[in-house]
């Protein structure tokens, strides 16, 4: 396989397509429930950032009717999703056991969090499980240390780019090179900060490093300050299935610390953990 980057596709990014216009082209299927779709799509449409949104906001976000994202709210509020002040609407925690029946029955979450647990006591670090979901990494296993917080506001279900995060590279590296091709043709690549690889070229040559290598370092490309390593969670065919990082602050473990000492352990686990979720019954 080629270290050198593959011609850029000449077609410009997909264009973006509207949540409604996604259900507009369902509503053909007499199976599809429009209403649903509409409900889920407005509760997508609040962000971390954007955890008050009024109708408008809402509306103009989804390009959904303004009548039909009133319903919708108002429904989630009757069901204790949502509460509003009489102008904005926000989510409630209840809106959390949408995805808990997911999280608490997937072999993935509950079989990795011992380990991320004992890897964070032992570590005294912030330890996390992610896949890959379009363009994002998903974060569905994480123990924390309270006293090793960090300005990224990270739980279950955050989401972060894949191409600026360890864990990120890490999947994204497993892709084959068709899949990485198109994937570099089509990402937002975007500067974070000023160490973030933010170009094509610069990103595939990283992430053939990761593919020798087998792991994945990233210094303070998310954010400054945050340096974090990342290993691979394998399937029963040897296919990376997740991505398990330990993300730290550069100011406190030196790069090579997290090589030399960190490393090593987390590739154990990564073992281990790979060897438990797969071993026969």
């Amino acid at each position: 396989m080629s270290d050198s980057l593959p011609p850029r596709s000449p077609l410009a990014p997909p264009a973006y397509v509207s949540p409604a216009k996604r259900i507009a082209a369902l509503s053909g299927d007499p199976n599809f429930m429009t209403s649903m779709a509409r409900g889920l799509a407005v509760i997508n449409a609040f962000q971390e950032r954007k955890r008050h949104l009024t109708i408008a906001q809402i509306s103009h976000r989804t390009e959904i009717p303004r009548a039909a994202v009133r319903r919708c709210l108002y429904t989630l509020m009757k069901l204790g999703y949502a509460t509003t002040d009489g102008r904005t609407y926000s989510l409630l925690p209840k809106v959390l056991t949408l995805g808990h029946a997911y999280l608490s029955s997937t072999p993935l979450a509950v079989s990795a969090q011992p380990y991320l647990d004992h890897l964070s006591e032992q570590l005294h670090e912030a330890c996390n499980l992610a896949t890959l979901e379009g363009d994002q990494v998903l974060y569905i296993a994480r123990s924390a240390i309270p006293q090793r917080l960090i300005s990224v506001d990270l739980s279950v279900g955050s989401r972060l780019p894949a191409y600026c995060t360890s864990m990120g590279r890490v999947l994204l590296a497993a892709m084959d090179d068709v899949e990485l091709t198109d994937y570099l043709a089509n990402a937002e690549l975007q500067p974070k900060t000023s160490r973030t690889l933010a170009t094509p070229e610069a990103l595939w040559e990283c992430l053939q490093q990761v593919r020798r290598q087998g792991w994945c370092m990233v210094d303070q490309e998310l954010e400054q300050g945050l340096r974090s390593i990342a290993v691979p969670v394998f399937d029963s065919a040897g296919h990376v299935l997740a991505a398990m990082n330990v993300s730290t602050h550069a100011g406190r473990v030196p790069a090579a610390d997290l090589e030399r000492r960190i490393l090593p352990v987390m590739l154990t686990a990564s073992q281990e953990l790979s060897s438990q979720l797969f071993s026969p019954i």
